[in-house]
């Protein structure tokens, strides 16, 4: 072969690589499947595209080295060759699991000084369904100190950086998982959502986050497993028939979890039924009586005009939300007293302050302030069932900021109004929390400066079925998010 022959082949090589970490995940299990790709080309089109990007945007910790991932990828090849019809759904895909779950092999640090850097022996029960489906692990994407705060900054790893503009937050505490997805360094990811955790950093890199309705992804409890239920992980992914692949693997029940639904996870698996927004009913929240960026709140507004442009009704109207985030603060607190008195108070002091505030907070409480807020809790639920009997869809923005300054653990004000602490930024999401509703941010689009938005969908508990197909829909007649630079 020619001299320029080789480059032309070099060339087309590199090119065929770099496209095939943007494939949705749903293609590149069928590449795999029918295999027109082996798991090996696309694990080192996956650590290539790695090589070059993660060292500027820092989302994908605690790596397996190249040599044990290619002969993973070998393994993966050789089992899909001997027994084709006997590997799961996600068998070959490279995946990197949020630095909150135990995965054997890797250590789980969280975030902390206070955990240890040496491998775990166990997987947490959504890791073991991963590993079942056949989904070879790369590494952990970064999250902030236990997962409390949507800034992913920890004194372990560092910051992770937004890829569309690395001097602003990729959000958290999901901020690894939404910035590996932008990129094309991951093709799937799971996340956790308590006030946000999912939704935030979906909406600031421009891809899709579900907080799933509670009890859809189980958990095995080590301590309560019944008053904590607020937090739940859930799929990400840069499209909503690839969130629902992930969703079909890691939902379905666990008699071991004791709120668990008994929905099967398979129920969720893509391809989603076709549906329209045409004769959909939407609710749009309006501001809530919160304070909002003036592009944190028009950009989700303008993409209201993908319903109304299809054929959908839209109202301004939302269920009374007025005590749901005092609801969410305590129950909140609750699972961060949880957490916090598992560890030894004399290391508290290497922890950030605003974790250490969280657990106090929770230690505070009083028996009545849990009893009122339980009861408040329930007529919440009543009127959220009560108001989807006359919607499908309640619709409003994912953040009341923009992407801010990664220096800046959290915005202290909106607009010049003072926040009373580091949650209170970040209430359109955390109100949504207690009401039990799945929650879908799907990108809606830019600021002036390019950074990526999201509109949060919201559909009745349980419905997280008709959600993602109401999503599929938006997602199809809205304008595709942007691709970071990088």
């Amino acid at each position: 072969m020619s001299r320029s022959g080789l480059r032309w082949t070099l060339f087309y090589r590199d090119a065929v690589s770099d496209e095939l970490v943007w494939e949705s995940a749903v293609a590149l299990i069928e590449k795999l499947r029918s295999r027109d790709i082996s798991a090996r080309e696309l694990m080192t089109a996956t650590l290539d595209r790695i090589d070059v990007v993660n060292p500027e945007v820092n989302a994908i910790v605690s790596m397996k080295s190249r040599d044990e991932l290619l002969a993973s990828a070998d393994a993966s090849d050789a089992e899909r060759m001997a027994s084709p019809d006997d590997v799961g759904p996600l068998h070959g895909l490279p995946h990197a699991v949020k630095d909150l779950n135990d995965v054997a092999g890797f250590p789980t640090r969280q975030g902390s000084l206070t955990t240890p850097d040496t491998p775990v022996d166990t997987d947490t029960l959504l890791v073991s369904r991963v590993r079942q489906a056949g989904a070879i692990f790369i590494g952990k994407t970064n999250t902030p100190e236990f997962g409390a705060g949507s800034h992913t900054f920890n004194e372990v790893f560092g910051i992770t950086r937004n890829p569309h503009n690395l001097g602003r937050s990729a959000g958290g505490s999901s901020g690894g998982a939404g910035a590996g997805l932008t990129t094309g360094m991951i093709p799937l990811a799971d996340g956790s959502d308590l006030g946000g955790s999912l939704r935030n950093p979906a909406a600031w890199n421009g891809v899709v986050g579900l907080r799933p309705s509670l009890g859809s992804v189980p958990d095995i409890p080590t301590a309560s497993g019944f008053i904590n239920d607020l937090p739940i992980s859930g799929p990400m992914a840069r499209t909503v028939e690839d969130v629902a692949l992930l969703f079909s693997v890691i939902a379905g029940p666990d008699p071991r979890a004791p709120i668990s639904r008994l929905t099967p996870g398979s129920t969720f698996a893509p391809p989603l039924a076709p549906t329209t927004l045409e004769g959909l009913k939407v609710a749009w929240a309006g501001d809530l009586d919160l304070y909002w960026e003036p592009e944190a709140y028009a950009v989700p507004q303008k993409a209201m005009s993908v319903f109304t442009d299809n054929g959908a009704t839209v109202d301004e109207a939302a269920p009374d939300l007025s005590d749901a985030m005092w609801i969410f603060r305590v129950f909140r607190g609750l699972f961060y007293r949880d957490k916090g008195t598992s560890v030894p108070a004399e290391i508290w002091q290497s922890m950030k302050q605003t974790l250490v505030e969280n657990i106090q907070y929770g230690i505070d409480l009083t028996t009545d302030e849990v009893m009122r807020a339980e009861a408040a809790r329930t007529k919440l639920h009543l009127d959220v069932v009560k108001f989807f009997d006359i919607y499908d869809i309640l619709a409003m923005p994912t953040t009341q900021v923009t992407p801010f300054p990664v220096e800046v653990e959290f915005p202290s004000d909106i607009t010049g109004a003072p926040m009373e602490d580091y949650l209170s930024w970040m209430t359109s999401c955390c109100i949504i929390t207690p009401t039990g509703c799945p929650s879908i941010s799907m990108p809606c689009g830019v600021t002036a400066d390019g950074m990526p938005l999201g509109l949060q969908l919201i559909a009745a508990p349980g419905d997280d079925q008709r959600l993602l197909e109401m999503a599929k829909a938006f997602e199809a007649a809205a304008p595709p998010p942007p691709r970071p630079a990088l």
